[in-house]
């Protein structure tokens, strides 16, 4: 073969290469062509109504509490019962934590001290609790997801509070998911309520706040597609984003009402990050064992929209190990700033955001490594430091053994206090001396 023909050759095989690698990445990147979607299907649910969070003949789940200071940090104990991972999710407002776990709901004072709990079959049965609080419409809500019915429907019951009094009256909707493979995620606007699960062609869907609140019969809104995250919605608007990671790019998509009230979706942002650590975590190692355990995810686990951004944290693969990662984002998908939280000698898994009025923020994580077990942290900044930079790692506690399963706490949890917007929580988990789950709540006070 003669130079030419060998250089006519390469140069053909390169742009074969090049073809195919565009062509996959187009089919990672969502069609904008068509950026509006409606409804594929409308259902009306009616709801199950539970006047009261417990009745006498639900018993009662009594978990957690034991409040102390540690580090200068009001901290009490979550659920204690975890078998490898316990799922930890809180709420803050109208006075109250609310807190879940695939076992159960418990409710504590904002000192701390234990109130109510009980177990998730209360609501109508179900696992992997999301929860939130709406400072909006002060109401606490919830999910959960029923993969094993006879009637193979797999409902997700979006669960709602009529007031800001978790111990009071909830209307629980039985969604139907029947492709659905896992439990979603769930967020919120002032005005639209939006879930979204893996499985099936349908899988997302929103409802109305007003609705759901009120107990009325709701009109459940199908949209083709898994949408990304649901936000928390924490400004006073009605439009819902989700947020996802799509090969290269930022995808955010936009809920809004159309001329007849009903939702539609909108893809408003496709941009590329440009990020240098984007990829998933790597397993991460524990002491006294060869068996490592999930780090996360490199999909946020929590969506906030705050100011006029979406700000998440997310887990990442940085130099071999995991990292956290945290990111405020306008809505056109242009990074405002980015922090990485890292080590050299250490993992950092299991992460999650909370945002205040004020900009500032905090990011809870774990720690863990071949020294040590999986241990609870956080950091936090003010809206005024330096972009990007956060302050010293804080120790929330020290795991006391090895998990035995790779899965472990598939999520953290960190909130805003709804009631002042100010203040911001963490809920993390840590392993107990058998390996097993353990959570601890704490709270950061901001001026």
């Amino acid at each position: 073969m003669t130079n030419n023909r060998r250089f006519a050759f390469i140069l053909a095989l390169l742009i074969l290469v090049s073809t195919v690698a565009n062509a996959q990445r187009r089919q990672e990147i969502p069609d904008i062509v068509n950026t509006k979607q409606s409804p594929s299907r409308t259902e009306v649910v009616t709801p199950i109504h539970k006047n009261e969070f417990r009745k006498a003949d639900y018993k009662q789940r009594v978990e957690g509490g034991n409040p102390r200071m540690v580090n200068g940090f009001l901290q009490f104990d979550g659920a204690m019962d975890g078998n490898r991972q316990v799922d930890p999710q809180i709420a803050v407002g109208g006075g109250y934590v609310f807190h879940g776990t695939n076992r159960g709901l418990t409710i504590y004072d904002k000192e701390g001290n234990f109130i109510d709990g009980v177990s998730q079959k209360t609501f109508a049965n179900g696992i992997d609790p999301k929860i939130f609080y709406d400072p909006h419409n002060k109401i606490f809500g919830f999910d959960l997801w029923v993969y094993w019915d006879s009637l193979k429907v797999k409902p997700v019951n979006v669960t709602i509070s009529e007031t800001d009094n978790p111990l009071g009256a909830w209307n629980i909707y039985p969604v139907s998911a029947s492709k659905g493979k896992d439990g979603g995620a769930i967020g919120f606007s002032k005005k639209w309520i939006g879930y979204t699960f893996p499985g099936g062609e349908e899988n997302t869907f929103i409802m109305k706040m007003s609705e759901a609140k009120s107990g009325k019969p709701a009109t459940v809104y199908h949209f083709k597609g898994r949408l990304g995250q649901p936000a928390f919605t924490q400004d006073n608007i009605d439009d819902l984003y989700f947020f996802k990671i799509q090969g290269d790019n930022f995808v955010i998509t936009r809920i809004t009402e159309d001329k007849d009230g009903a939702p539609v979706s909108e893809v408003v942002a496709v941009k590329p990050h440009g990020l240098k650590y984007i990829d998933y975590p790597p397993k991460s190692p524990q002491k006294g064992t060869d068996q490592k355990t999930s780090s996360g995810d490199r999909n946020p686990k929590n969506l906030v929209v705050q100011s006029g951004y979406l700000w998440f944290s997310q887990a990442v693969n940085c130099e071999g190990r995991s990292a956290v990662q945290w990111h405020q984002v306008k809505t056109d998908g242009t990074i405002v700033q980015t922090g990485l939280i890292s080590s050299k000698t250490s993992n950092y898994i299991q992460t999650t955001i909370a945002v205040n009025k004020k900009n500032d923020v905090l990011v809870g994580f774990q720690e863990t490594n071949s020294e040590m077990f999986i241990s609870p942290r956080m950091v936090f900044r003010y809206a005024g430091d330096p972009a990007g930079e956060m302050g010293e790692i804080i120790k929330l506690g020290e795991g006391k053994g090895a998990t035995n399963g790779a899965a472990w706490g598939d999520y953290s949890g960190s909130t805003i206090d709804g009631d002042n917007l100010t203040d911001l929580w963490t809920i993390q988990s840590k392993a107990s001396t058998e390996g097993k789950g353990e959570t601890v709540i704490v709270k950061v006070l901001f001026e």
